[in-house]
């Protein structure tokens, strides 16, 4: 009983999420859409893993968590500088500096 009642609640979140990433009126609302998708699947993960009786879900769900979270970084550092290495393009100019030359 249980069990449904949880896999309901995050097929409603995955649904509102998915719903959010395709209205998103900007590319960071789409991104945190992508980012509570990520989060309810890790959910689904760990409660089937807990349901089923396998403790090893809860590591593969948290193995998930941390990839989530690097991407999620990853993807607001590309939208920042332009690039993701060290060398990466600017997208936005450099501010100007003051009259003494430091920042």
């Amino acid at each position: 009983m249980m069990f449904g009642v949880g896999l309901a609640a995050c097929a409603v979140a995955l649904v509102m999420a998915l719903v959010r990433a395709m209205k998103g009126p900007t590319a960071f609302d789409r991104l945190l859409a992508v980012n509570a998708t990520g989060t309810t699947i890790i959910l689904g993960i760990a409660l089937h893993g807990y349901v089923m009786g396998r403790p090893e879900f809860v590591d593969i769900s948290i193995l998930y968590a941390i990839i989530n979270f690097i991407g999620t970084f990853a993807v607001l550092k590309l939208f920042d500088t332009g690039g993701l290495g060290d060398r990466g393009g600017r997208a936005r100019p450099d501010l100007p500096r003051g009259k003494d030359g430091g920042a």
